[in-house]
């Protein structure tokens, strides 16, 4: 499975209603879309099963910030990664401010 959320640490709050699209890497095949809860969460994106590769999860985080009047450097914000074992549970959080972003592989 594969999960994300989104912090906006400039305000110490999640990011609600932001777009995520997962990719295959390799190909940018569209995989799934989501929305972040009121909780800033995608905790499933839908998918049951994956195969062993790169992934990438797109952050539309330009329309969130917009919506809090806030000017942003990085209106797109782009994560790949590697799925070696299909059994396991893939966590990628994303830490946002209007001029970085962090991320790391969460559990």
């Amino acid at each position: 499975m594969i999960s994300t959320h989104i912090l906006d640490t400039n305000l110490g709050k999640p990011a609600a209603h932001v777009e995520v699209k997962l990719f295959h890497a390799e190909t940018h095949e569209l995989i799934a879309t989501a929305t972040t809860s009121q909780d800033g969460r995608v905790s499933d994106f839908g998918i049951r099963e994956f195969a062993e590769g790169a992934y990438q999860l797109e952050f539309e985080i330009a329309p969130y910030f917009s919506s809090l009047k806030v000017k942003t450097f990085f209106p797109r914000v782009c994560i790949q990664f590697f799925i070696e074992d299909i059994n396991q549970h893939y966590h990628i959080p994303l830490l946002i401010s209007p001029f970085a972003y962090s991320t790391y592989r969460g559990s």
